[in-house]
C-alpha cells in the first residue's frame, strides 16, 4: 500500500502551507517597501528596483540549488537552514546605509526564501498522486497568502516606525514559526510509493516525444516568458499607484487583492489539473493572463484598477504551479526537487527580468504603458511554447491510437 493521498499527506500539506505563508515573505516585502526605500536613498525607479531584482535572482538560484539539497537531505533540515538564513538577512537589512548593501542582503533573503517555494512544492508532490494537482496548488498558494496577508499586517508598522522596523519584525517571526513546524517533516516517502509515481510519470513522458532535458528547457523558456509578463502588475502596482496620486496604501491593497485572487485561481487550477492535466491548465492560465494585461492599457482610474487587479489575480494565479505539476506528471520523483527547482528558477528569473525591464522602461518613457506591452509580447512567447507541447502530445496520442488499431 502506498502513502499517496493519505491522512499524513494532508497533514504534511497543511504544515507546508503555513511554512510557505511565512517563508515566502522575503519575496514580497521589498515590493511593499520599494517607494519608502526610493525616497530615503533618493534614487530613481530602476535603481530602487535593484533589491527586488537581486531578491528574485537569489530566489531563482535558491530554487535550483536548494531543490538538490532537498533531494539529498530531506525537507525538514532544508527548511531549518533556510529559516536561519532568512532571519539573519532580515536582521542585517535593519541597519543598511546604502542600496547596494540592501540589494546584497535581499539576494541572501531571496536564496533562503526559495526553500519555501519550489523545493517545498516538489516535496509535497511526492505524497499525492490522485490529488496531486490540488495539493501542489495549495502549497503554492502559500506564496500568494504571504504576499496578500503580510502587507496588510505590516502597513501600520511601515507608516509609523519605518521600513527598518518591518525587517525587525520579520527577523523574529521567521524563526519562531518555521523552526517548530519544520521538525514534523522529517519523514521520507517509501520506495513503493515512489515507484508507483515514477511508473505513471514515465508513461506520460513518452506521450510528448521529448527527452526529459528538452522538456525541462522548454518549460523553463515558457516560464520565463509568462513571468516577465506577470511581473509588471505584481512588482510595480504600488509604484504605479503612487505615480497616479493614489498613494502606496491603495497600491498595497491592490496587490493584496491581486494575490487573494491568485489564491482562488491557484486552487481552481489545481482542481482543473487533476481533471485536464497540467499542460491544458497552463494554457488556460497563460491565455487569461494575457487578456488581463490588455485591460490595464486603457484604464487608470482608482476603481477600475482595483477591479482589474482582481481580474489579473484570478487569471494568472495557477500558472506557476502548473509547471511543477507538469514536471511531476512527466518526470521521475528522484530528481523532482532539482527539476522543479530549475523550472521555478526560470519563472523567477522572468519575474526579476520583468521587474527590472518595467522600471527601466518607466525611466526612459515616463510611463508604464510600454511596459505593459512588453509583458504582453513575452506572454505570447509563453503561449506559443505551451501550444507546441500540447500539439506534440496530442500527435503522439493519435499515433499511438493508430498503431493500436
Amino acid at each position: 500500500m502506498t502513502e499517496h493521498d493519505s491522512l499524513y499527506s494532508w497533514m504534511r500539506l497543511f504544515l507546508g502551507l503555513v511554512i510557505a505563508t511565512v517563508g515566502n515573505v522575503g519575496m514580497w516585502i521589498i515590493v511593499l517597501l520599494m517607494p519608502a526605500i526610493q525616497q530615503e536613498f533618493e534614487i530613481d525607479r530602476a535603481t530602487a528596483s535593484a533589491p527586488f531584482v537581486l531578491t528574485m535572482i537569489g530566489f531563482a538560484i535558491g530554487n535550483a540549488l536548494i531543490g538538490r539539497v532537498v533531494d539529498r537531505f530531506g525537507m525538514s533540515k532544508t527548511l531549518l537552514m533556510a529559516a536561519v538564513i532568512n532571519s539573519a538577512g532580515f536582521a542585517g537589512a535593519m541597519s543598511v546605509q546604502s542600496i547596494v548593501t540592501l540589494s546584497i542582503l535581499q539576494f541572501i533573503i531571496g536564496f533562503g526564501t526559495a526553500a519555501a517555494f519550489g523545493p517545498l512544492i516538489a516535496d509535497v508532490s511526492h505524497w499525492f498522486l490522485k490529488r496531486r494537482g490540488i495539493a501542489v496548488a495549495i502549497t503554492a498558494s502559500g506564496n500568494y497568502f504571504s504576499g496578500a496577508i503580510w502587507p496588510l499586517f505590516l502597513n501600520g508598522t511601515l507608516e509609523t516606525d519605518g521600513w527598518r522596523a518591518v525587517y525587525f519584525l520579520l527577523a523574529f517571526t521567521t524563526l519562531i514559526v518555521t523552526l517548530p513546524l519544520a521538525l514534523p517533516l522529517r519523514r521520507q516517502v517509501s520506495a513503493e510509493t515512489a515507484r508507483k509515481s515514477d511508473e505513471a510519470s514515465e508513461l506520460k513522458r513518452t506521450q510528448v516525444a521529448f527527452s526529459p532535458n528538452i522538456l525541462v528547457v522548454m518549460l523553463s523558456l515558457a516560464g520565463l516568458g509568462c513571468c516577465v509578463a506577470m511581473s509588471m502588475p505584481q512588482v510595480h502596482i504600488v509604484a504605479f499607484c503612487v505615480d497616479l496620486g493614489y498613494g502606496p496604501a491603495a497600491g498595497s491593497e491592490m496587490l493584496s487583492l491581486m494575490l487573494f485572487g491568485g489564491i482562488v485561481s491557484r486552487l481552481l487550477s489545481g482542481i482543473l489539473a487533476d481533471r485536464l492535466g497540467g499542460l491544458n491548465t497552463l494554457l488556460i492560465g497563460s491565455t487569461l493572463q494575457c487578456v488581463a494585461l490588455f485591460l490595464y492599457l486603457p484604464f487608470d482610474g482608482l476603481v477600475p484598477l482595483y477591479v482589474i487587479s482582481l481580474i489579473f489575480g484570478l487569471s494568472q494565479g495557477g500558472i506557476v504551479p502548473s509547471y511543477a505539476i507538469i514536471v511531476r506528471e512527466y518526470l521521475p520523483g528522484a530528481s523532482a526537487g532539482e527539476k522543479v527547482g530549475l523550472v521555478m528558477m526560470a519563472t523567477i528569473l522572468g519575474m526579476a527580468l520583468g521587474g527590472w525591464m518595467s522600471g527601466w522602461i518607466y525611466d526612459v518613457t515616463g510611463s508604464y504603458q510600454i511596459a505593459f506591452w512588453n509583458g504582453i509580447l513575452w506572454n505570447f512567447m509563453n503561449i506559443g511554447i505551451v501550444l507546441l507541447l500540447l500539439i506534440r502530445s496530442r500527435r503522439s496520442d493519435n499515433v499511438g491510437a493508430l498503431e493500436a488499431v
